[in-house]
């Protein structure tokens, strides 16, 4: 079987502030078609390391290559984050940061205001409501309603995307991002704050973005039950290092993921945490 080329590559990054060493010759790869992601404890540089890829910092080392499905290659270090979601690598956050008094519909449309903006050549055919502008703004509509039945909130158009369950601006959140069109999607922490059947529906989700619209995923997530049922790899830092890097079951055998985790040292406490598997 063919390994999937790689998607996002990640080479010896380093971030620094002020005497703080948040990542470490950090190194690792995001494979086309899977869902990738990164686990540590609290403070381990998972977010300093996804604000880097996705624009939010400049590390002070290293580089970070993005190779979109076109074939053309991005240096993701030496560009700005709005033109690192306009070559396709699109994320959302931690802290919701939806258009509250914005309806749940126009909160999809804002998200494709690049595709809008330069179909209406600057306002111009957006104001003489040319065909072509008209096209794509009915283009822009259809994707939204689309995007909307995928993640169950169909029936909320209408509503301020302020006024939803937590539960729902969190799907809304990855509805919108997938608006941006992204080959590879980045979600921080995308189930915080979610009961079990909204995680459920969560890593249903995810999957079928992976599966059925061939989107890469990069996903940052503090709940183990949604990281080992959908990931095809795991990237594991502690201390702005990478400490372990294989499959869920790899990953959840390993010793030293299980140290970082559970703060165990003697090795039959280890055995015994870990299933016996050391």
């Amino acid at each position: 079987m063919t390994t999937p080329k790689p998607v996002l590559t990640v080479e010896h990054l380093t971030i620094r502030f002020g005497g703080l060493l948040a990542i470490d010759d950090l190194s690792f790869e995001a494979r086309t078609g899977d869902i990738t992601a990164l686990i540590g404890p609290n403070g381990a540089g998972k977010t300093t390391a996804f604000n880097c890829i996705t624009g939010f910092y400049k590390p002070d080392t290293g580089r970070m290559s993005f190779h979109h499905p076109s074939g053309e290659t991005h240096l993701l270090e030496r560009m700005d984050g709005f033109r690192i979601a306009r070559a396709g690598v699109v994320r959302s956050f931690q802290n919701i940061r939806l258009f509250p008094a914005m309806s749940v519909a126009e909160n999809l449309m804002v998200a494709q205001h690049v595709a809008l903006q330069r179909a209406s050549i600057f306002s111009i055919a957006g104001f003489l409501r040319l065909p072509s502008y008209l096209k794509a703004e009915r283009e822009a509509h259809d994707k939204a309603r689309y995007w909307l039945a995928q993640t169950g909130l169909e029936n909320d158009a209408d509503t301020l995307a302020g006024s939803l369950p937590y539960g729902s601006q969190r799907r809304l959140e990855i509805a919108r991002a997938m608006c941006a069109d992204p080959s590879l999607l980045c979600l921080d922490e995308p189930a915080a704050g979610l009961n079990p059947s909204e995680s459920l529906a969560l890593n249903a989700l995810l999957k079928k973005i992976r599966d059925e619209h061939k989107i890469s995923i990069l996903l940052i997530e503090h709940d183990m039950s949604v990281v080992m049922q959908i990931s095809d790899r795991i990237h594991v830092l502690e201390q702005g290092r990478l400490i372990a890097s294989g499959t869920p079951d790899e990953i959840r055998a390993n010793p030293d993921v299980i140290r970082a985790y559970l703060g165990v040292e003697d090795h039959d406490e280890l055995a015994m945490v870990s299933g016996g598997q050391v």
